[in-house]
């Protein structure tokens, strides 16, 4: 008697169903969080086909292994390449607990901590745009720039104008930008087009050509934002090359704006900053180009600060500034103050905090009122009752405003300023850089701007949130579930 025809699709179904699943188990298993891995496997197991063929797509967190050797090839040059390097300026005014944190810093990302810093905050969108034309303008020997986002508008027109001006007077000019957001960009063509009629030297990065070889999960991004000028002075922070309402349709219907911090630096820090962007052009290009070797003098200027570069991403096998951040929230004796535009936090994280707010500490947390993206906007106001019950003070930055800065200060010591969110995809997915800076007048003037934040906030408060309609719970709810499967 032949099997019906039903049947014996229904049993092969069944068979696939259970080999996918053993599969799945072993490779979801291996090195990933708990919560990451059951996340997954419910997926695969209620959504069987399409939830296999997401996690083949997204699900395996790591850039290949020959762009994972480039960095490990670049970092032991960098610890080995500078006597003195990690000289400081003021080791004996840091608190008890800065010299592990350092330590850890340096073992997961290869870069000391540096004196003889002179570190500039600005929350001037356009004025920051200014200040880094200003300083490629003085540019005798290179120019290094890296953005996710990199885009020829109004906006940046004078950014681009400096590197022209550079480029024609011989100075060479390289440039990153995300390869996938250079794809969506609208001003794609112009863009290319001007570096291309300077003469700069451009690459996409973590291209996704598959027909070339170039292939990686596609929403592993390089997100970092840096501008080095001849090794002397340098740029990073939150702020991408693109006009503040970063040239989207639905926000400029919206009304919406992007509010940035950047830093300046100039010292010996700048060399690491600029490793940073080696390690990166190394890796898309096959070319290593020369890290700066000359000695290092610090000077006795009592105003020069202790800096340190955190590099991290995929490209590291392990989540350098998810352990950095939660160690310092843990260190922390009198306050913490977060600024993040999308916080969606690991559990270690969101313990750190909660565990900070009810050993009695000051803990801040500022975010914007309105997201940009639905999904992760509803995640982060998912985690926000916990952090209200345990004495968490929320501030919501008013609309029309997306608050895009990124940083956290912790007690009157150290800040921490970059393009790392404090959430799940800048943890462990995306390429980020950040500086830790320790100086009392540097998180001084942080405050300031996190005062400034307040002013242009509303504080939310438990029983407001606790009422908020169902619908918005269950979205929150959902969008949480969301965040997990990375």
């Amino acid at each position: 008697m032949s099997a019906d025809p039903v049947d014996l699709i229904a049993i092969i179904a069944v068979a696939l169903h259970v080999v996918l699943g053993s599969i799945a188990v072993i490779l979801i298993s291996a090195r990933r969080r708990p919560s990451t891995a059951i996340a997954w496997m419910l997926t695969i197991i209620f959504i069987p086909y399409l939830g296999a063929i997401a996690f083949f797509l997204v699900g395996l967190s790591r850039l290949p292994k020959r762009r994972r050797e480039k960095q490990r090839e670049v970092s032991e040059l960098i610890l080995a390449r500078t006597e003195g390097l990690d000289r400081v300026s003021h080791r004996d005014e840091w608190p008890e607990w800065l010299g592990s944190s350092v330590r850890l810093n340096e073992n997961l990302g290869a870069l000391p901590m540096v004196g003889g810093t002179r570190a500039e905050l600005t929350d001037d969108y356009e004025g920051s745009i200014a200040s880094m034309a200003a300083d490629i303008d003085t540019a005798q020997s290179y120019v290094h720039v890296e953005f996710f986002i990199l885009a020829l508008d109004d906006t940046t027109e004078p950014f681009f104008a400096a590197l022209e001006r550079a480029a024609a007077r011989g100075v060479t000019v390289r440039v990153l930008s995300d390869h996938l957001m250079s794809i969506l960009s609208p001003a794609r063509k112009p863009t290319l087009a001007r570096l291309a009629a300077m003469g700069a030297e451009w690459h996409g990065m973590l291209p996704l050509r598959p027909l070339r070889g170039q292939w990686q999960r596609p929403d592993l991004r390089n997100h970092r934002k840096l501008v080095v000028v001849d090794g002397r002075v340098g740029h990073t922070g939150s702020q991408n090359m693109v006009a503040a309402n970063y040239g989207k349709k639905k926000a400029i219907k919206r009304g919406l704006h992007w509010h940035e911090v950047m830093v300046r630096l100039e010292g010996p820090v700048v060399r690491e900053l600029d490793a940073v962007f080696v390690t990166d052009w190394y890796s898309e290009t096959d070319k290593l180009l020369p890290l700066d070797t000359t000695p290092v003098v610090l000077g006795d200027d009592p105003t020069l600060l202790d800096a340190q570069v955190l590099p991290s991403g995929p490209s590291f096998e392990n989540d350098n500034n998810l352990k950095l951040y939660t160690t310092l929230i843990h260190k922390a004796e009198r306050q913490v103050s977060i600024t993040s535009p999308y916080f969606v936090p690991d559990e270690a994280i969101q313990l750190a905090i909660i565990t900070a707010a009810s050993r009695g500490l000051l803990v801040e947390l500022y975010v914007s009122e309105v997201g940009d993206q639905f999904f992760v906007y509803h995640a982060q106001r998912s985690y926000y009752e916990d952090l209200l019950r345990a004495g968490v003070r929320i501030y919501l930055y008013r609309a029309p405003t997306v608050l895009h800065s990124k940083h956290f200060t912790i007690d009157d010591d150290v800040a921490i300023v970059g393009s790392s969110n404090m959430d799940i995809r800048s943890f462990s997915l995306n390429m980020e850089v950040s500086v830790m800076v320790h100086g009392a007048d540097f998180v001084q003037r942080m405050r300031e701007i996190e005062a400034s934040y307040r002013a242009q906030s509303r504080e939310l408060q438990l029983d407001e949130w606790v009422r908020r309609p169902r619908g918005e719970k269950v979205r929150d709810s959902l969008a949480r579930l969301t965040s997990s499967l990375q």
